[in-house]
């Protein structure tokens, strides 16, 4: 519940403080005071839309602070602290949640959450969690056939949402096989061309039989045959040098010498001979090296012109896969992607045929949900219109009768059912739709009497009535009071209400007081007890807060509302 709000330079108010707390809180107020701010700052406290007209004239910006009692778990808490803000903890499960908004001059906005900065899209999250508002407009929107459903599924509550979701389910499986089907015969035609293209490309690669890393390997081999001439000449130079297959001195005869010279006095020190195994030790690495350079020139020699041309012709082989698939690993990849894309592009016809199994499965399905669907909110429907005709009843209109019709209507993801509310205000009337044949102060009645029902099975923490007597008077309007302060047993109620039979019931009386120094005016808000709460009610009655007569009507009212049971 919110516990208190304040506003500042927003509308005609000022500057002003709403203590509300738990239970029924009337607003009441002259006209033109600012009741409507009220409703105004709530609602950006909510997440709606700011207006910069709403600045007060000659202020730079408005301003509206709440604290609201959650929950000290659960969804608000996660929603706040998923927005980098926290809740203030005040035992027994509490807790505190400051809330704020302010709206400048040029329009621009800003929103904290639990301390913290945050998008005014999580106050309007924060909103679904804690609060209901009706206003003229949702009386309005009380005409339209997805309100009535809306508020048929929240009657009907666990009976009506678990068949709602099971429906969902079969109707996207349906959906997504029903567009899947005409798309892949359409397109049947193109795939076969792809497959024409992709079988061309998987058998020409499957002839050339390239290996990983082959491109590369070939070109250093075709650089080498290019040189070969100059690469035996510097093979054949050095294998001299090192063999001694020359008259010119090389370097195994010159170790082999050096080693002998060194060996003859190796006995004298043996550091010295320390050398002469050294000079071992390369003559060894030397004649192994001999070996390898005499088997690489051997090599080359086997080498020809005609192995240049088979690197040659095979490179080009290659070429071709690179230049059509972009490197020679794509190409080798694509034997085994494209096998398998091949495989489905191949399976259409079975496909085609499974996928159309496939969707007269998921509709026939589909019907089952459906039928079961409106099986539960047919029973709800008979439950919701004698409920509601009950309230009626109480709420002046004793002839009354409400009746929910569920009727059949094309498939959506909300299922197979159009949902109207049928209003007959007397006996013997033809039940007509309330779109169609409500007045506005039945069609005030009616949308309090389904608050009223639906809320003991979809409890809500905060409702919020904005002239919700808007059309109705003297008896009505007591009822109207009545089922007000009844619904705030379970939940907060805040009604900004014209009316004294309304106000009557309240237990806690706020009323919006302006005055004016000629150029400005400017409006607070009091809390009304005792006198002060008399001469309200009686300027409510008769525009004369002081009146005898008004004052004696008052008292007789607010004892009516004292006494309710």
């Amino acid at each position: 519940m919110i516990e208190e709000m304040r506003l500042r330079d927003l509308g005609v108010i000022a500057e002003a403080t709403l203590p509300m707390g738990p239970g029924f809180t009337a607003i009441t107020g002259e006209t033109g005071a600012g009741k409507t701010m009220v409703v105004t700052g709530l609602g950006l406290l909510l997440g709606q839309r700011a207006d910069s007209g709403a600045v007060r004239a000659g202020a730079g910006q408005a301003s509206v602070d709440g604290v609201w009692v959650v929950p000290d778990s659960g969804p608000v808490v996660d929603r706040v602290r998923d927005a980098g803000g926290d809740v203030e903890p005040l035992g027994d499960g509490r807790a505190e949640l400051f809330v704020g908004r302010s709206i400048s001059r040029e329009g621009r906005g800003r929103a904290s959450v639990g301390g913290r900065a945050a998008p005014a899209g999580v106050l309007a999250d924060l909103a679904e969690e804690l609060v209901v508002v009706h206003g003229q407009s949702d009386q309005l929107r009380l005409r339209s056939a997805v309100a009535q459903r809306d508020a048929l599924d929240r009657f009907g509550g666990e009976a009506v949402a678990t068949p709602l979701k099971a429906y969902r389910a079969a109707f996207e499986d349906w959906r997504r096989l029903d567009a899947e089907l005409p798309s892949l015969a359409a397109d049947r035609e193109a795939r076969a061309d792809e497959a024409a293209r992709l079988r061309d490309a998987i058998a020409d690669i499957e002839q050339a039989a390239p290996q990983p890393g082959e491109d590369a390997d070939l070109a250093a081999r075709a650089d080498r045959l290019a040189n070969i001439e100059h690469l035996r000449m510097a093979a054949a130079t050095a294998h001299e040098a090192l063999s001694g297959e020359s008259d010119a001195p090389d370097a195994t005869t010159l170790l082999a010498e050096a080693r002998r010279a060194l060996d003859r006095a190796a006995d004298q020190d043996e550091e010295l001979a320390a050398f002469g195994e050294q000079v071992a030790e390369i003559g060894y690495r030397v004649t192994d090296l001999a070996t390898g350079i005499a088997a690489y020139v051997a090599d080359l020699d086997e080498s020809g012109p005609h192995e240049l041309a088979a690197v040659e012709e095979r490179r080009a082989i290659l070429g071709a896969l690179i230049r059509e698939h972009g490197s020679l690993e794509a190409a080798i990849d694509l034997l085994d992607s494209g096998s398998a894309r091949l495989a489905e592009l191949d399976d259409d016809g079975d496909r085609l045929e499974r996928l159309s199994a496939e969707r007269d499965a998921a509709s026939r399905a589909l019907d089952a949900a459906a039928d079961e669907l409106t099986e539960a909110r047919t029973a709800a429907a008979a439950r919701l219109g004698e409920a509601v005709s009950a309230e009626l009843h109480d709420l002046a209109m004793p002839d009354a009768s409400v009746t929910v019709a569920v009727t059949p209507t094309a498939p959506s993801v909300t299922g197979r059912d159009e949902v109207q509310i049928l209003l007959a205000a007397h006996p013997g009337a033809q039940p007509r739709p309330v779109s169609r044949g409500a007045s506005g102060g039945e069609l005030s009645r009616v949308m309090l009497a389904i608050e009223v029902v639906i809320s003991a099975t979809d409890p809500v923490p905060t409702f919020v009535f904005d002239e919700v007597d808007a059309g109705i008077g003297g008896a009505a309007a007591i009822e109207v009071g009545r089922r007000l302060a009844r619904l705030a047993r379970t939940s907060q109620v805040i009604a900004v209400t014209h009316l004294a039979q309304v106000a009557a019931f309240a237990s806690n009386h706020l009323s919006v007081v302006k005055a004016s120094d000629g150029s400005v005016t400017a409006s607070s808000v009091r809390r009304l007890d005792g006198p002060g709460r008399e001469a309200e009610m009686a300027r409510l009655l008769s525009g004369m807060p002081d009146s005898d007569a008004a004052l004696t009507h008052a008292r007789e009212l607010l004892e009516l509302g004292a006494d309710l049971d």
